[in-house]
């Protein structure tokens, strides 16, 4: 069985974009490290991280990821994407970056960084 890293990274992201928690937790494996700005120190575990979405997603009004591109690294890939705040949009545009490893099909290790774009 092949691994396409663009393949899972689309489906990954879109299960960021339906906010759907327990497809998302399912890209982790158990033991999973997750850190973005939000949780610098790092969340531990698909419980700690189901617990983060949840708060996160019912916080965040509807966001759209859009895979831009990935690069193979050793053990995984680092993704960049953008992400349409709002409906349509109209709240803004993010750029976000992923340092995603990889073992046995699950995310065990993601860091994400991100920024807004400017308007216009």
């Amino acid at each position: 069985m092949s691994f396409s890293i663009d393949g899972f990274n689309a489906g990954w992201l879109d299960a960021w974009s339906r906010k759907d928690v327990e497809r998302l937790v399912s890209f982790y494996s158990p033991d999973t490290v997750y850190k973005d700005p939000q949780t610098a120190g790092g969340l531990q575990g698909r419980d700690e991280l189901r617990t983060y979405l949840t708060g996160l997603f019912g916080a965040t009004p509807p966001m759209v990821y859009k895979p831009d591109e990935t690069w193979p690294i050793p053990g995984g890939y680092c993704g960049r994407w953008y992400c349409h705040i709002g409906e349509g949009g109209k709240d803004g545009l993010m750029r976000g970056f992923d340092l995603v490893i990889i073992e046995d099909g699950l995310i065990t290790h993601n860091e994400v960084y991100v920024h807004q774009m400017p308007e216009g």
